[in-house]
């Protein structure tokens, strides 16, 4: 693609995030968490998207361009705190602007070698196709790229990738993303619904009937009917707590709601673990300390990762990567003990005025949370975990959809399957533009064709449910059983210690067993707060249970994948096995029996017939 102009173009970066900022000047958002009209129960929407990241914000967007649609963005946070802001290195996207050798053909192979093979390739080549595209799209909403002398965005290499195409805004893509697609949604009338926890799906038969939801302001339950719904909730690293750099809210709701009426969680098994958190915490510091040159060095001042990766090193794939520090932490050439050993990264060799220019995020997270100025020392860091590859099967690209007419997934939570095995770095947030716009665009196209055909009576129903649930779950006396953070706590050292970097056999049947016990010790769990007003205790319990859910879908996947690919790693499998796992994982919960149960689905080969990975 050449050098487009497009209306920012010309804008050097400090302006542009000037424009940005003036920008929200002109919007106006009351701060009401709902709007009346869905207090009163008097309006059904054409698409409900739940989540206000990225994927969200994007579909939303994409839905309002049809002016005679209702359109409704629905997040258990504020609008603009959503994971999507925590994004720190860019978005990929093939544009000719600092790499003019770079092609599509060669973002398409370096994602699907990245991702050891397991994507289908049809839909990376659809994304690939697309992605630059939205790099421009975003610079005319706005977004204040870091820019070129002569004006134009800046992209930097990340690992795995062999062209420079990741553009960004410092260290700081995925906020400055959020906050210009929030600016467009307010200046496109989308209506938020904030504060508010999906508890679940309303369906009658399989016919959808709208969303149930806490208002957690508060505490009254909500039934909001819709022609459509877009599961946009992104991911759920915490299943492994401190040692994710995703936050707090990112406990897997929507593939749990998904889940619960019909839609596969494929691929669950692939945990990418980012080989670059604080150790003190985990969280992340971004894949573009690397790329701007900071070195890994273990504790006796060895640069080790040539030793994994000769040609690549510090910049191989983040699976690679992950194992290699993990690697080096087992062998005793690490610093600390426990969940937060590690081993360093350096940046004192870059120029102090590049880390306050584009690594200002990890400059200021080292100094609050590791007490450490990077511009004159190491900070220490391990693994941690920091994206699901897998998430709700959607069966066709194009569109999204999934197995339930009028539900769609986008961004992490869905699974259309482009990063198989291992996402490479700033594939993400170019993934929930793409994807974002395509499930808006569908969604759209299904509410203008289909009236709406819920049954209130249901939505009411469920509702009542609720209510019931609440009432008897924060009843309980504290002698009912374990508290919501012991069995949380039980769930975390578990998914670490057994299913972590490294797996095998026993350590995942046996965490199969404990995960199995606590989900019996959920059940009569005890909560200790009866209040309807920010009832946060009644959330994190709720929450819990997803991710218990999601842990064990995570475990079935491990056992039942016996080769090491990407970012699931078998001891006892150390080797791929294109003949019998060429394929994705597909694992469903009965909600009757409680049974999980594991199917398979071809991977699309194209273009690139399966090879061996090297960095």
């Amino acid at each position: 693609m050449s050098r487009e102009i497009s209306r920012r173009t010309f804008i050097k970066g400090a302006t542009a995030a000037g424009v940005v900022l003036a920008a929200g000047s002109y919007f106006v958002w009351d701060g009401k968490n709902i709007p009346e009209q869905v207090k009163k129960g008097d309006i059904t929407y054409d698409v409900l998207i739940i989540g206000s990241g990225g994927a969200g914000m994007r579909a939303a967007l994409a839905a309002a361009q049809n002016k005679d649609l209702k359109v409704a963005v629905m997040t258990k946070l504020i609008p603009t705190r959503s994971a999507s802001t925590m994004a720190q290195g860019g978005m990929n996207g093939v544009t000719g602007v600092t790499d003019p050798k770079d092609s599509v053909e060669s973002h398409m192979f370096d994602t699907v070698k990245g991702a050891d093979y397991l994507c289908d390739q049809d839909a990376v080549e659809f994304f690939a196709e697309r992605a630059g595209k939205n790099i421009y799209e975003m610079d005319y909403m706005g977004y204040p790229y870091n820019r070129q002398d002569d004006g134009h965005f800046h992209q930097r290499k990340m690992g795995g990738s062999s062209h420079a195409r990741a553009a960004y805004y410092e260290d700081r893509s995925g906020h400055a993303m959020v906050h210009a697609l929030f600016e467009q949604c307010l200046a496109n009338n989308i209506d938020f619904i904030s504060e508010c926890q999906m508890l679940e799906i309303s369906m009658d038969g399989d016919k959808l009937n709208g969303v149930i939801a806490l208002d957690m302001r508060s505490g009254h339950l909500m039934g909001v009917p819709a022609k459509s719904v877009i599961i946009a909730t992104g991911g759920y690293g915490r299943a492994y707590w401190i040692r994710t750099s995703n936050p707090y809210s990112s406990t897997g709701d929507g593939i749990v709601a998904g889940m619960n009426v019909g839609i596969p969680f494929k691929d669950p098994e692939m945990v990418q673990f980012h080989p670059t958190g604080l150790a003190v915490n985990g969280v992340l510091l971004s894949e573009s300390s690397r790329a701007e040159g900071a070195l890994l060095l273990n504790k006796d001042g060895e640069r080790f990762m040539a030793k994994y990766a000769p040609e690549k090193k510090e910049l191989a794939t983040r699976d690679v990567v992950a194992r290699a520090i993990a690697t080096e932490i087992e062998q005793g050439r690490g610093v600390g003990e426990g969940i937060q050993a590690a081993v360093y990264m350096d940046f004192t060799k870059i120029p102090a005025e590049r880390i306050h220019e584009r690594l200002g995020q990890v400059e200021d997270l080292s100094r609050r949370f590791a007490g450490i100025d990077i511009t004159k020392q190491p900070v220490p860091i391990s693994p941690t975990c920091h994206y699901s590859m897998g998430g709700l099967e959607t069966m066709d690209f194009h569109t999204c959809e999934t197995r339930v007419p009028g539900v769609y997934a986008a961004g992490e939570c869905s699974c259309v399957s482009i990063h198989g095995a291992n996402r490479l770095g700033a594939n993400s947030l170019s993934e929930v533009l793409v994807f974002g716009h395509v499930a808006g665009d569908a969604a759209a196209d299904y509410a203008k064709s289909n009236n709406y055909s819920g049954n209130q009576a249901k939505l009411s129903q469920d509702c009542e449910k609720w209510l019931n649930k609440f009432e008897e779950v924060t009843g309980r006396d504290k002698s009912a059983g374990k508290t919501v953070p012991e069995i949380r706590d039980a769930m975390v050292n578990t998914m670490w210690f057994k299913v972590g970097v490294f797996r095998e056999e026993n350590q995942l049947q046996q965490a199969a067993k404990e995960i199995a016990a606590l989900e019996k010790e959920y059940e009569h769990c005890y909560v200790g707060d009866t209040s309807h007003v920010y009832n946060t205790a009644f959330e994190q319990y709720f929450e819990l249970g997803g991710l218990l859910q999601i842990s064990q879908a995570v475990i079935q996947g491990a056992i039942a994948r016996k080769e090491s690919r990407g970012a699931h790693t078998r001891r006892d499998f150390p080797k791929r096995d294109d003949v019998n796992f060429l394929k994705h994982t597909l694992i469903s919960k009965d909600q009757k029996t409680g049974q999980y149960k594991t199917e398979y689905k071809d991977v699309v080969v194209t273009k690139f017939q399966p090879k061996e990975r090297k960095y």
